[in-house]
């Protein structure tokens, strides 16, 4: 007969605190096996959950949450912690409407104090719980799980320069999962087994120093280029140890002894800030996220027993594939095109770019602000840049955007991915903002695509313009199956498209939209009233000319865009403002997204909340043009 479960009788970290060390140990590999099931189902970051079974483990059994707080850098590897802390049933609906997120997210649950997706905010947020315990608050100790890529960024270094600055005890433990490290059972159990009998007064800094010595030779030199990796210094005082922080490492990610007695020591005897360093592998545990670590990173629905994962049912290309052939085509023709990506290669599309003309695409790592700058370097040396980031990520650079680019009027291009509402990873990753932002700044050309042929040619008009910065936004997922060209023509700057003739209203769309907004003049259509489509393709500079005549020619015009409010439509409410426009007497509705934060969903199910759906775009201009009629027949 099997043992019961443990994972069965664990309602909250509470419960990890009762077991014995082997039953811990034995916890994870239930664990383990738990998210494989649930992420096989759901689909989500399961690589870099899988990595941090034990760490999440070890931690939630040492340390007291949600007294302490228990901070996770961008989150992606939460799925365990969120298991173990009251939410294993409700993970079964993991990104889903109404399901868990799949970040970390405060409303959701106490045991997570601080919401996550962007990267590098964890040190930064636990020092800030570390100061507030120091200044009376009801706040235990805090621990920042940050892995090897978040820490690159320069918000990271930053909060540690501080926490070493402040002297405040605080723990940071660093998910470094670029290598690995095995160290015989015998020599590390040695040195924990001196480490956890030794006086409590001992200084913790001489426990850390022991870690290397520990090992026998050939072990003791992979474990100094693990931290020289990390550091870059080699020999004497690390990095960190410069910052303020007490060094303690390598250790191994995935051994509960070892990780047990790390966590036990230092939190038993710290008075600063601490840095723990635990080597893990992406994946551990399921050989094809271990085989494949970049492929296993995000996962659509898989098979366990194969780990194939389920194709989309779509035939239609994706806007971020589309946008790496187009780019790829012009890098072709034009020298002097390159590309700049912060750590997501393949999420932007640039890992075409990079088959073709690797020494081309540049992955600056988590590090947005550089990037722009790095872009910006590039465009003033006589380059051709594209800075390819999403929509959210971009926020990160905005000073960035506006002093090195925008005021120096350099021609950077910058390929918006992710714009508009993008499904399962909810409000953290929504491309809401860009199109604002961008579009207040002077110098600035802001496109964007009404479909996947427009891509195309919107790619080859930043190639071919130099005056100035250009950017251009797309969504998430596939197209809605226009006829690709070979090769992209370059646009006219600042002018729009007619794309179906009517006189009872017109709808102006501005981006991925124009397929609903086609869809709500089909609508009208079957309802008597014949409207005008438009295609606005430039939000800055607007077309004035196609405004103007929209504006003579129909009582009505609705503004639709995938973005907030502050964007395309009150451009163009500025301009008709400003020109006389709105003397006609036309009526003018923008439709944006709502002045609120939307969970994850499917996107039409998101759209639909936002009431940008086609019978939603219907429904406004039906009504706008019926108050229209009143008011004439009443001589209003």
């Amino acid at each position: 007969m099997s043992a019961t479960p443990i994972l069965d009788a664990v309602a909250s970290p509470a419960d990890l605190r009762a077991l014995s060390d082997r039953d811990l140990a034995r916890l994870a590999d239930e664990l383990r096996a738990e998210v494989i099931d649930i992420v096989s189902e759901t689909g989500g970051h399961l690589g870099s959950s899988l990595g941090v079974v034990e760490l999440t483990v070890a931690i939630h059994a040492v340390f007291n949450a949600p007294a302490d707080k228990i901070v996770w850098d961008v989150g992606h590897q939460c799925y365990p912690h969120k298991i173990i802390t009251g939410r294993r049933k409700a993970m079964r609906r993991l990104r889903m409407e109404g399901g868990p997120s799949g970040f970390t997210k405060r409303s959701e649950s106490v045991y997570d104090p601080f919401g996550a997706a962007h990267s590098s905010t964890s040190i930064s947020a636990a020092l800030g719980f570390a100061v507030g315990r120091e200044m009376g608050m009801a706040t235990g100790d805090a621990v920042a799980i940050i892995g090897d890529g978040a820490i690159s960024a320069g918000m990271a270094y930053e909060a540690m320069n501080h926490a070493g600055h402040l002297g405040k005890r605080l723990f940071v433990i660093l998910n470094d999962n670029d290598m690995s490290i095995a160290p015989p059972v015998g020599a590390m159990s040695r040195y924990l087994t001196r480490l956890q009998s030794t006086a409590p007064g001992a200084a913790l800094r001489d426990l850390a120093a022991g870690f290397e010595a520990a090992l026998p030779g050939p072990l003791r030199d992979h474990a100094r280029r693990a931290r020289q990796l990390v550091t870059g210094m080699p020999g004497g005082g690390t990095l960190f140890e410069e910052l303020g922080f007490t060094y303690i490492g390598p250790i191994d990610g995935h051994s509960m002894p070892e990780l047990l007695a790390t966590l036990r020591a230092a939190r038993a005897r710290a008075t600063g800030p601490v840095l723990i360093h635990a080597l893990t592998v992406k994946g551990k545990g399921y050989a094809p996220a271990e085989a494949s670590p970049d492929r296993y990173h995000g996962v659509v629905k898989f098979d366990k027993a194969t780990g194939a994962q389920a194709k989309s049912g779509s035939n239609l290309p994706a806007y971020t594939k589309v946008f790496g052939e187009a780019l790829t085509a012009e890098a072709a023709r034009d020298p002097r095109i390159v590309a700049i990506t912060a750590a997501m290669p393949s999420g932007t599309g640039l890992d075409i770019m990079a088959k073709r003309f690797p020494a081309r695409v540049f992955d600056v790592g988590i590090a947005e602000q550089h990037g722009v700058t790095f872009a910006a370097g590039l465009a003033a040396s006589g380059m051709r840049p594209f800075c390819a980031i999403y929509s959210t990520f971009l926020q990160r650079g905005y000073d960035q955007i506006v002093h090195d680019v925008a005021l120096q009027n350099l021609p950077v291009r910058f390929a918006l991915d992710r714009a508009g509402l993008v499904g399962a990873d909810g409000a953290t990753h929504c491309g809401a903002f860009d199109v604002g932002y961008l579009g207040n700044l002077p110098n600035f050309t802001v496109m964007a695509p009404g479909d996947e042929a427009e891509l195309v040619h919107m790619v080859a008009t930043a190639a071919a313009h130099d005056a100035g910065p250009i950017a251009f936004r797309y969504p998430r997922g596939t197209g809605s199956g226009a006829a690709l060209p070979d090769s992209g023509v370059p646009l006219a700057i600042g002018k729009g498209r007619v794309l179906r003739e009517g006189e009872g209203a017109a709808i102006l769309s501005y981006g991925a939209h124009l397929a609903e907004c086609l869809a709500a003049a089909d609508l009208l259509a079957a309802q008597g009233l014949r409207v005008t489509v438009a295609d606005a393709r430039f939000a800055k500079p607007l077309d004035t000319a196609l405004i103007a005549q929209l504006v003579r020619h129909h009582p009505v015009l609705v503004t639709v865009e995938q973005g907030a409010t502050g964007g395309f439509g009150a451009l163009v409410l500025h301009h008709l403002a400003n020109t006389g426009g709105l003397d006609h007497g036309v009526r003018v509705r923008t439709m944006t997204l709502p002045d609120r934060f939307i969970d994850q969903a499917e996107p039409a199910v998101m759209y639909a909340w936002a009431g940008l759906s086609a019978p939603d775009i219907a429904r406004t201009v039906a009504d706008a043009a019926a108050a229209r009629r009143v008011r004439l027949v009443s001589g209003g």
